[in-house]
């Protein structure tokens, strides 16, 4: 992002674990751009998050798509985590659009249903 679209969109806290507002399962809400946990130490709460990423980040919990031409692929933020993988653009072309749906803050809703 630019400098002005970086000063136009400040972090903003969000829960570490969610509840998804249709499924009512609780998910991770965290991935790399997460920095730091609020009420912990920067250090401290560093490590958790690396500790939680590298254990939602697990194989047997990743799935890896294998791009075919035409596909399109969406998926839900509330419940996944995603990551951009390698890829030679003068071999290999890829339009992306991101669309962001306006609705709930997430939030942590106490007795919900676990995953």
């Amino acid at each position: 992002m630019t400098e002005t679209q970086r000063l136009a969109t400040p972090p903003v806290d969000h829960p570490v674990v969610r509840t998804h507002p249709e499924t009512l399962r609780d998910c991770l809400y965290l991935g790399d751009h997460a920095e730091y946990i609020v009420g912990m130490s920067y250090p401290e709460g560093r490590a958790l998050i690396e500790a939680l990423n590298a254990l939602a980040v697990h194989p047997d919990l990743t799935y890896e798509h294998r791009w075919k031409a035409g596909e399109l692929l969406v998926w839900d933020n509330r419940c996944l985590m995603h990551r951009a993988t390698p890829y030679d653009p003068f071999t290999q072309r890829r339009v992306v659009r991101r669309c962001t749906v306006l609705g709930e803050v997430p939030t942590r809703m106490r007795g919900s249903r676990s995953p």
